[in-house]
């Protein structure tokens, strides 16, 4: 591993691409692990950590003859963060819950309607609100479904309150994993 050893441009461009890819892998294993997936987390951890030794290994190795493998290897664990998020945000991996606050209670069944003939479940509850009688639907849902949710949802009735959150585990129900 003589290659490692060495110093230039490209020990630096396979530390900050190797770290940028680590902290990525290991944003989508947390994840997964949150989410339930624990076998499939597990598995990506063994890549992780073959990544993360061969990263380390290579700035612990000359960090003090070389200061800058230390500042390419802190960048690009800033910058893995960011692209590790932004990884997870396009795959979408779970299942999320969408609560709507319709002021409009006639609209309220056309929407549900129009949800439902898109494969969305739906439940409907009365509410009251400050200003009086509401309805209020709930949707649970894979994330990746969210944008396209939302976007029937404004489309009908733009005024609606639409509350996001992220569901660990759903029984029963209408989604099937």
């Amino acid at each position: 591993m003589n290659f490692l050893e060495q110093s230039g441009i490209w020990i630096y461009l396979f530390i900050f691409v190797g770290k940028i890819c680590e902290v990525a892998v290991s944003t989508i294993r947390i994840v997964l692990i949150n989410r339930g997936e624990r076998v499939k987390g597990s598995i990506i951890a063994v890549f992780e950590m073959t990544l993360w030794l061969s990263v380390t290994g290579t700035v612990l190795q000359g960090f003090q003859d070389d200061i800058i493998r230390v500042v390419i290897f802190a960048l690009a664990f800033a910058f893995g963060n960011f692209v590790g998020s932004w990884m997870e945000d396009k795959l979408a991996f779970g299942l999320c819950s969408l609560q709507v606050i319709v002021p409009d209670n006639e609209k309220s069944s056309e929407l549900a309607t129009h949800l439902r003939q898109k494969n969305f479940a739906v439940t409907e509850l009365k509410g009251r609100g400050k200003d009086g009688e509401r309805e209020l639907m709930i949707l649970h849902l894979k994330r990746r479904r969210i944008k396209e949710a939302t976007e029937i949802i404004k489309s009908n009735l733009s005024n609606a309150v639409i509350v996001i959150t992220d569901t660990k585990v759903i029984q029963g129900g209408f989604i099937k994993k």
